[in-house]
């Protein structure tokens, strides 16, 4: 039965995994635990969350492996420091292939995320969960499926300080709090309407899945 840490950006993320994602792992698919850690903490910080770069990532999945047979991470390209040039996915496989070499840790138990571009894009897989909301009146519902009707998905909502997927929430529903509204609006849209509308969410999950065929705890 594995045993996966998750290290999470912030604790919109940490609940997420806690009340959604760790739920469905552990049921369909046999996980022994599935813990969620506040980037940070694993060094046993104080603080947690936030200020997401590489070398934090790094240095927060290296240590976690050590207790847990496999580890991943939930945090957003939206904010990512030092990112540059580099795309979500390239910025994966470069924190996985440096736990590797540091770790010496079979690659297939290291599954870095990032999410493009936050975890607010996916809340827009299901506008109708917004209703869930008091705030959020039938001209908001309006104008948020508006946008959600513009792009193919909502992973492509773009990374601006300005347009983000939190940002146009905010705009719309200005009484909108990630950490208290954010979860009840993904638990309102469930995990199946999410992954339906997020390939590259969905392809993480299934990777998680499937990880009990490729390794032995």
């Amino acid at each position: 039965m594995i045993r996966l840490a998750v290290s999470v950006e912030g604790q919109t993320e940490e609940e997420f995994v806690k009340r959604v994602l760790a739920g469905h792992l552990q049921q369909t698919c046999g996980f022994h635990c599935v813990q969620p850690i506040l980037l940070g903490r694993a060094g046993s910080s104080n603080t947690g969350g936030g200020d997401v770069s590489e070398n934090r990532l790094v240095a927060e999945m290296v240590c976690l492996i050590g207790s847990f047979d496999a580890v991943t991470c939930l945090v957003d390209y939206y904010g990512f420091k030092d990112k540059g040039t580099s795309t979500a996915d390239e910025l994966a496989d470069s924190v996985r292939s440096r736990v590797v070499e540091i770790t010496k840790k079979r690659g297939e138990r290291i599954l870095p995320y990032v999410q493009v571009h936050e975890f607010e894009g996916l809340l827009f897989s299901d506008v109708n969960a917004f209703t869930i909301l008091e705030e959020a009146n039938p001209k908001a519902i309006n104008v948020l499926h508006g946008i959600r009707s513009s792009v193919g998905s909502p992973e492509k909502i773009n990374d601006d300080p300005k347009t983000a997927p939190s940002k146009r929430i905010a705009k719309i529903i200005p009484k909108f709090r990630k950490r208290l509204h954010g979860l009840m609006v993904a638990e309102k849209a469930g995990l199946d309407k999410i992954r339906e509308e997020c390939p590259r969410f969905n392809a993480w999950v299934e990777n998680l899945e499937n990880l009990h065929s490729r390794i032995s705890p």
